[in-house]
């Protein structure tokens, strides 16, 4: 399990509770079975209309990724990577092809095998940047999905709202105060329900699919960086510290403060003489100085 997903899961949830049994004198009012149809259902036709089946049906596997911790071990295709540049480096094809076979990425197995089928670097580079541009747009349409849904819960809130509000005109009269406050209650719910379906559920799915995408591309670019050095048959080291800088985690790439930064310097005992310091010249160059 996803830990961030299920920590999010249940603060949300118990804010939720905690909120409705210290603020509501009966917490049963909270659910609100037309409301809650209203909102649901109206949601889910929008889906239904907006997308074709199979990727609506896509939903369910979609969340249960969200809460399933898939982390990819880019370290281990680093070296993977790297003892396939060793050899190939040595022309050892033989070699190769055995250790592709033990290889479980299926994007890194593509780009070694056009590599052992003498497959010019333009076209295997051209073919892995098309892998790496369909998994981002069929992956960001997942996640765009989720956006929609975001759009569509709130409005049917809005709609379930206006409903309330005219079934609420039609009793105002002679309607009693046990009538009124029934509908006024579906009016309030609809909208409260749109709003918590929205951003509680919803965006945040759209936002981990988002994050997982990026992370997943992130990886095939590194793929991609070592497949390419492969082709001019770089050393295993150069192909090592390369992408070694694809999974290096720096906090700030500007500064860090440096060792002069973080050590204080030391005080001067009594009497020291300061060694003198020659000034340096700095020369300018001819073409600079007319």
């Amino acid at each position: 399990m996803n830990p961030s997903s299920v920590i999010g899961a249940v603060v949300g949830l118990l804010t939720l509770l905690i909120v409705v049994a210290l603020s509501a004198t009966d917490a049963s009012m909270y659910f609100n079975l037309p409301g809650l149809a209203i909102v649901l259902g109206g949601t889910c036709a929008a889906l239904f209309i907006a997308y074709p089946l199979a990727e609506v049906l896509r939903i369910f596997k979609l969340v249960r990724t969200v809460f399933r911790n898939d982390q990819h071990d880019q370290q281990r295709d680093i070296e993977e990577l790297v003892a396939m540049a060793q050899l190939w480096m040595n022309t050892d094809v033989h070699k190769v092809e055995q250790e592709l076979k033990k290889v479980s990425n299926p994007f890194l197995r593509t780009g070694v095998q056009l590599i052992i089928d003498n497959t010019p670097e333009d076209q295997i580079i051209e073919v892995l940047q098309w892998r790496v541009a369909r998994l981002r747009a069929r992956e960001q349409a997942e996640a765009q999905m989720f956006r929609v849904m975001a759009t569509f819960a709130p409005a049917f809130g809005m709609l379930g709202t206006l409903v309330a509000l005219i079934n609420l005109m039609a009793v105002l009269g002679d309607g009693s105060m046990t009538m009124i406050g029934k509908h006024l209650a579906v009016g309030l719910m609809t909208t409260f329900y749109g709003i918590l379906l929205a951003n509680l559920v919803c965006k945040p799915i759209a936002l981990k699919l988002e994050r997982r995408t990026a992370r997943r591309i992130e990886s095939m670019n590194m793929v991609l960086q070592g497949i390419s050095m492969m082709c001019e048959k770089r050393g295993p080291a150069v192909v090592r510290e390369t992408l070694n800088s694809f999974v290096m985690h720096v906090e700030d790439e500007i500064h860090d403060g440096g060792v002069a930064a973080t050590t204080a310097p030391k005080p001067k005992a009594e009497g020291q003489v300061k060694p003198a310091v020659q000034p340096v010249s700095i020369t300018r160059p001819a073409a600079a100085r007319q």
